[in-house]
């Protein structure tokens, strides 16, 4: 791994002019007047004046723009530097609504008064960020589907017809564009040291936020218009997310920072910055500032490892940056097995946390939605970020030299690094499947406890407990019962009861708790859970829909308002449920059990795989008629039991034929 002390930019070469050098070659003094009219409102024509095209197409001549705005953003940021928070407040903090985060941008100017580089740059992560979202509910007066990419948002009509091409111009020579200065991917992504970032670039993009504002003003009175704010991220289930302890960790913390050689030297202001946050409970800030850092230093370990050293530094615009999503996945481009996973020590634990925290559809994505806008920061919650600075940790004393032996053993470190060890994944399709089930099992649990009329009032129906068909089909359920018993815990089924003493809720937490690779899962793999999930989400809405009703009706019967025919059908769906409810219990359990050999089944015989695959499909079929039936406005029960029938026989007709999954696997 190469030294981070040898590391002296993250920039390459082309990206570091344009950034660090382009905007300082003209030294013309520009007069701020040009720009900004008596009553503080951008003058824009002064502005967009300074955007240069190509004679051969007229897109945006980056080089040339960049070149002629350097004076401009100079003689800004001086003006900002002259004015007082008070001026300054009440010159522009009416322009800034539009925003709906007024308090942002407002810190973004204290930040400017200030000579702390590490503060400007994590003012423009968090400007870019609210500009952004703002942006999109503009986007959103005239368009649909708001684009989630910050160059589409930027290029697209819908904003052009409210701003104007030229003004959307001047914005995408600052961010948006990889041609340009590009200033939101070069610190989101850990690209950008903190003295690389000049300070008159945030200062320009606080200027045109507010002249955003003004224009903005303008077009929503002409066209009678009420801009919408999209609401925020809610984060539940916080509980969820608790993989590590508290955060006692930070009282060795800055220690471990500057020894890992994990941390590039160049961005150590960053994390001493982000764990300062942390301590101040500003905690949004303490996550924007460690995401990047975290990415920088995977980079480092990826492209070393790899035999890649290039492209530790920002890629140009015709090629990708290395991130996290490549970082992380399997293969690279060229389809060569990725290295990193080999040498971490734990890459089962790493991998998989950083899917759940950043990747995971159903995780909480926290770089996305923090780099999109779409938390609100100042309520960003604590829990979230004592996990991602937990993570960071054992990152930092993984990589760090043996001397630091005596902090590895320290009494706040080692059971960070043993909850670290034995991290699971918790938004994977097969995780969120696991708790699925579980969740469908309470309440399929529940059915006993429902009320029910008096046992001498009760029919017995045909088709159901009590003849030689009823007997016959639980014979069946006992039968399939006894097929699984090889994946299951021994001595777990007692011969008096089969059924009730395997389909049993502790049956099921102990299958969920084995685990499972969810790493680098399969595509059929992946297929096979969601087909399996959608049978665990219909057998949970059936489970619902019963509850619901047999409460509905026992009030009904109560109160004697039930017709003739209404209660003749309520004693039959009394009678139905009682057979349900194994069928369900079994169904849960095979979907369990399945989790355990489905790798094996796609590795084995494709052909088996998507024959499988079919039978699944059928369930699936079965418990969307199920929800049908046993709706409120259907209550067919008749034809509930007819289907549930017809369904075990295939059930034990492929299972006779051991083209179930688990038979596959062994």
């Amino acid at each position: 791994m190469a030294l981070p002390d040898s590391v002296t930019t993250c920039l390459s070469q082309p990206v570091h002019y344009v950034i660090c050098k382009l905007g300082f070659e003209k030294k013309d003094t520009y007069d701020i007047d040009n720009i900004l009219s008596g009553n503080g409102e951008v003058c824009w024509p002064a502005v967009t004046e300074h955007v240069c095209y190509l004679e051969s197409d007229q897109s945006v001549d980056y080089i040339k723009s960049i070149r002629s705005l350097g004076p401009v953003c100079e003689s800004v940021n001086s003006y900002f530097k002259s004015l007082t928070k008070e001026q300054f407040v009440i010159q522009y903090a009416s322009w800034f609504h539009w925003t709906n985060c007024t308090e942002v941008f407002l810190e973004v100017f204290d930040v400017l008064q200030s000579t702390q580089a590490t503060g400007v740059a994590l003012g423009l992560m968090k400007l870019t960020s609210c500009l952004e979202r703002a942006l999109g509910d503009v986007y959103l007066l005239k368009g649909n589907d708001c684009p989630f990419l910050l160059r589409d948002l930027l290029a697209s009509e819908q904003l052009a017809d409210v701003f104007g091409q030229a003004v959307m111009n001047v914005l995408r020579v600052f961010i948006g564009s990889p041609h340009g200065l590009n200033l939101r991917n070069v610190l989101w992504h850990g690209f950008a040291s903190p003295q690389e970032i000049p300070a008159k670039y945030c200062a320009m993009l606080l200027f045109l936020t507010a002249g955003l504002g003004q224009l903005l003003q303008t077009y929503l009175l002409q066209t009678k218009s009420v801009l919408v704010h999209r609401p925020y991220v809610i984060f539940i289930s916080l509980e969820e997310l608790d993989a590590f302890p508290g955060n006692e960790i930070l009282s060795i913390a800055e220690e471990l920072v500057k020894l890992s050689s994990f941390v590039l030297k160049i961005m150590l202001p960053f994390w001493i910055a982000a764990l300062t946050a942390f301590k101040q409970s500003r905690y949004a800030d303490s996550v924007i500032l460690l995401l990047p850092q975290l990415e920088a230093g995977l980079r480092l370990l990826f492209t070393t490892t790899n035999k890649c050293p290039n492209r530790l530094l920002t890629a140009e615009s015709s090629a990708l940056y290395t991130t996290f999503d490549e970082m992380l996945a399997k293969h690279l481009d060229n389809e060569e097995v990725n290295q990193l996973p080999v040498v971490l020590k734990e890459p089962a634990m790493e991998s998989d946390f950083l899917w759940d925290f950043l990747n995971h559809q159903e995780g909480p994505r926290i770089r996305d939605r923090l780099s999109h806008g779409e938390i609100n920061l100042e309520t960003f919650p604590r829990e979230i970020a004592n996990q991602i600075v937990g993570f960071a940790i054992t990152i930092l004393c993984r990589f760090s030299d043996e001397a630091m032996f005596s902090l590895k053993e320290h009494m706040v470190i080692k059971p960070l690094m043993s909850c670290a060890s034995c991290y699971q994944s918790r938004f994977h399709p097969i995780s969120q499947l696991k708790k699925q089930v579980l969740e469908c099992m309470k309440s399929i649990h529940l059915w006993p406890e429902l009320a029910t009329v008096p046992e001498e009032k009760e029919q017995k129906i045909k088709g159901l407990e009590g003849n030689a068909e009823a007997n016959a089909l639980i014979l069946m359920i006992s039968e399939i019962i006894s097929q699984l018993q090889h994946y299951m815990p021994q001595n777990c089924c007692s011969s008096d009861d089969p059924i009730n003493s395997v389909l049993t809720e502790r049956l099921l937490v102990e299958l969920c708790d084995t685990h499972i690779c969810t790493l680098y899962c399969p595509r059929p793999v992946l297929e096979v859970v969601v087909v399996l999930r959608k049978i665990s989400a219909q057998c949970h809405q059936v489970s619902q829909q019963v509850i619901a009703g047999a409460g509905l009706r026992h009030t009904q019967w109560l109160n004697k308002t039930l017709r003739s025919r209404q209660r003749h059908n309520y004693r039959r769906m009394l009678n139905s449920i009682k057979f349900l409810s194994p069928v369900l219990r079994l169904i849960l359990l095979l979907i369990t059990v399945e989790l355990v050999s489905v790798h094996s089944v796609c590795k084995k015989n494709p052909f088996d795989y998507q024959q499988y695959l079919k039978f699944l499909k059928s369930v699936l079929q079965y418990t969307e008629n199920l929800v049908t039936y046993t709706s409120p406005d259907k209550n067919k029960w008749d034809e509930t039991m007819e289907l549930t029938k017809k369904t075990l026989i295939k059930i034990k007709k492929i299972s006779d034929r051991k083209l179930m999954l688990m038979h596959l696997a062994t």
